[in-house]
């Protein structure tokens, strides 16, 4: 059977070269080549959600493909696709970066300029690995195969609009319908998902930030298990140590739960940090929550071009979800897509604190009346989004994307 390779390369005469070797392997069959990170986790996605036997046994990463950095996104394939093994293609040969990409999850690396020994071993060995990996993975009926889950991250225009509560409904909803779900507090200074849901843990997502290989053991030993079934990771209790999850972390945490879970829900908060940032860009949608008031609506504006700005997302690939909205308000669902350029969910959530009340003040939102509107509607968007089983995601959905600055811009803008 022949190895298929997939060469993931930025530069065109690269590719050229790249192809030329790889043809000349014996038993070798190179695959249309992909010339940037987000059309790489595409492909791969795309093929893996037919069958794990469609991924290519070797993914060929070379050192200055983008947007995202190689190394990062050898995690990312390592983690989403671990049945594909992956060789980095560069000019460094430092121990120190070899060492880095094995902890990273590469399976080999070959030293520019490619000579055709060297890759023909290294091809050969990788491949006989991830055969070997899909025996085991096609035996193990409890290991996730899957393409990854949705990553959906909840953002507040500003504080109080309510996008803790609508990240807490949306998961339990798709948790409802069977999938299996996440809820991740990445409102690293004032999260407050465990007050909302009753529940005193003391590990918090801090604990995975300096863990560069988080296997499923250890975020087991991280996540609390909800009465619901919701899986929890909390935001850390002394807010100063949220300063801990950085870019790099988030991506690893995410891309962590993502591999386990069919579901990820992320409640972002109201302000925006490196790491909540690197989650926003990499999820598969992102919601931006408002309340109909010129207040939250600038807000909102003002998130939307910043995350422009930093090249996190674009306004057209943000939805917008309106809370507390009533006919009478003057500030309708139209008005707020006009002003800020986004999608705006079909679904709107009800002015009726009433409902909401009993339950926050309890700390047991997970309790509300399913007779009420607001969690009526709450769940209605979790299946507009394609969230619960037998629904399929609309428009919204952004195909996780992975582009953006550099880290080193984001923090700089973000420190002003």
């Amino acid at each position: 059977m022949p190895t298929r390779i997939l060469p993931a390369v930025g530069d065109a005469d690269a590719v050229r070269s790249l192809i030329t070797l790889l043809s000349q392997l014996p038993d070798a069959e190179p695959v249309t080549p992909v010339t940037d990170s987000t059309q790489l986790i595409d492909t791969l996605a795309r093929l893996a959600s037919e069958s794990i036997d469609e991924l290519p046994e070797v993914v060929v990463v070379h050192e200055r493909i983008g947007p995202v950095p190689a190394l990062e996104l050898i995690r990312e394939v390592a983690l989403r696709f671990p049945a594909a093994g992956v060789i980095l293609v560069t000019s460094d040969v430092s121990p120190g970066l070899f060492q880095a990409a094995m902890d990273y999850g590469a399976r080999g690396l070959i030293a520019l300029p490619l000579g055709y020994e060297e890759l023909a071993n290294r091809v050969h060995a990788v491949a006989q690995w991830s055969v070997g990996v899909r025996r085991h993975l096609g035996a193990a009926g409890d290991v996730f195969t899957g393409v990854g889950g949705t990553v959906v991250t909840v953002s507040g225009a500003k504080g109080g609009v309510g996008a803790t509560t609508t990240a807490i409904q949306v998961a339990l909803a798709a948790q409802a319908s069977g999938r299996t779900t996440a809820l991740l507090d990445m409102d690293l200074q004032t999260g407050d998902v465990a007050s909302y849901l009753d529940v005193q843990f003391r590990r918090s997502v801090v604990d995975l930030a300096t863990i560069t290989d988080i296997t499923p053991r250890v975020l087991a030993d991280a996540v609390f298990s909800h009465d619901t079934g919701l899986a929890l990771l909390l935001a850390p209790g002394d807010g100063e140590r949220g300063e801990e999850v950085t870019e790099r972390s988030a991506r690893q945490i995410v891309s962590a739960l993502r591999s386990r879970y069919e579901v990820v829900i992320v409640d972002c908060g109201s302000q925006l940090s490196g790491a909540g940032a690197a989650v926003v860009e990499m999820a598969d949608t992102a919601l931006l929550v408002t309340t109909p008031d010129v207040v939250a609506v600038r807000g909102a504006k003002r998130a939307v071009r910043m995350w422009d700005r930093l090249q996190v997302r674009k306004a057209e690939e943000t939805t917008v979800v309106v809370n507390r909205h009533s006919r009478g308000t003057e500030i309708q669902p139209a008005l707020i897509q006009k002003i800020t350029g986004t999608g705006v969910a079909a679904t709107v959530i009800p002015a009726n604190f009433k409902e909401l009340q009993g339950a926050v003040d309890a700390g047991r939102v997970h309790e509300l009346d399913a007779r009420g509107t607001v969690k009526q509607a709450l769940w209605a968007l979790a299946g507009e989004l394609g969230l619960v089983k037998g629904t399929e995601a609309n428009s919204h959905r952004n195909g996780g994307r992975e582009r953006g600055a550099l880290a080193f811009r984001r923090r700089r803008e973000l420190g002003r």
